[in-house]
């Protein structure tokens, strides 16, 4: 058997081992259920060996297949060296890069920076989504994300970079403050028209309020009048008049500048979410990632960030 023959199928045997799914190895791979399994039965042909144990509701590896997974994982990775090794040499970072962003932060802030790095770097070719669903980058094979709020304890097989947080604060328009009157305290929010967010999973997000400590905020659950499960669209109906709305600073700063929304409770704005910048390990080498994530790190931040730490 030719060596290319014996690389037939590898790649697809490890995305259904860690994925314990064909159909889920399908979706990673841009293939149907069915051709995952058809590679995976001619591979277990091939080697005359079950990988594989099928049960009706689950997927898991023999051993055989758990013997013959860590043979080809250590393959790929070696695989992958090389071509980080070539690229390397080019000298040019080039290639595919997945980045997963959130919506409104993503759109506003961190697609202008990846534009403006293709005019330097043609070569690299950016697949970009902007949503605020929970994202598992290993799971669904992203090489970049930004997100704002997430798990304080990140796992071992992610790096990641603190970027700060969200500043919220409560906004208004000029016409809805000449019509309903300013709150001069928290408290006065129920008597106002309130704009709301619907999160990704149905529910609307709670307001912050400042606690009695410094840095402590505190939930509070309202009923809006206008609930919107976007955040520009959020800043819209403020923008015309519709009610008051807690918003992040980096989504508004414009329009306080000019005066379009006022600041009406300046003394309880609160720290919010944190932002950050998440990248699996195993793909930090890729000269492609790496040098999105320096670019990122450092124009994310205020001033430049040092080198991210492995």
């Amino acid at each position: 058997m030719y060596s290319s023959e014996r690389l037939k199928g590898l790649d697809v045997f490890v995305t259904v081992a860690d994925l314990g799914s064909f159909t889920a190895a399908g979706e990673r791979l841009n293939l149907t259920g069915s051709a995952v399994g058809k590679s995976v039965a001619r591979l277990e042909s091939r080697l005359g060996v079950r990988l594989f144990q099928r049960t009706t509701r689950r997927l898991s590896l023999t051993e055989a297949g758990t013997r013959f997974y860590r043979t080809c994982t250590g393959v790929l990775a070696e695989l992958e060296q090389a071509e980080v090794g070539l690229a390397a040499q080019d000298g040019e970072p080039h290639g595919r890069v997945r980045i997963d962003l959130p919506a409104s932060y993503g759109r506003l802030h961190v697609l202008p920076l990846i534009l403006e790095l293709l005019h330097r770097y043609p070569l690299l070719q950016p697949d970009l989504s902007l949503s605020d669903r929970f994202v598992d980058p290993v799971h669904e094979g992203i090489d970049i994300l930004v997100r704002i709020g997430g798990s304080d304890a990140w796992p071992a097989s992610l790096g990641h970079r603190f970027l700060g947080t969200q500043r919220q604060v409560f906004c208004a328009a000029p016409a809805y403050l000449a019509q309903h009157g300013r709150p001069r305290t928290p408290a006065e929010l129920v008597d106002h028209q309130c704009i709301g967010f619907r999160q990704a999973d149905g529910l609307i997000s709670p307001w912050q309020l400042r606690g009695e400590q410094p840095g402590d905020s505190e939930r509070w659950i309202f009923q809006p009048r206008l609930v919107v499960g976007d955040g520009e669209g959020e800043v819209l109906a403020a923008l015309a008049g519709h009610g008051i709305a807690q918003l992040p600073t980096w989504l508004i700063a414009t329009h306080l500048a000019s005066g379009a929304l006022v600041d009406v409770l300046p003394e309880h704005g609160v720290e919010g979410s944190p932002i950050n910048l998440v990248w699996p390990r195993s793909r930090e080498s890729l000269p492609r990632v790496r040098l999105l994530l320096e670019h990122l790190a450092s124009r994310l931040l205020p001033t430049v960030a040092p080198k991210l730490s492995r």
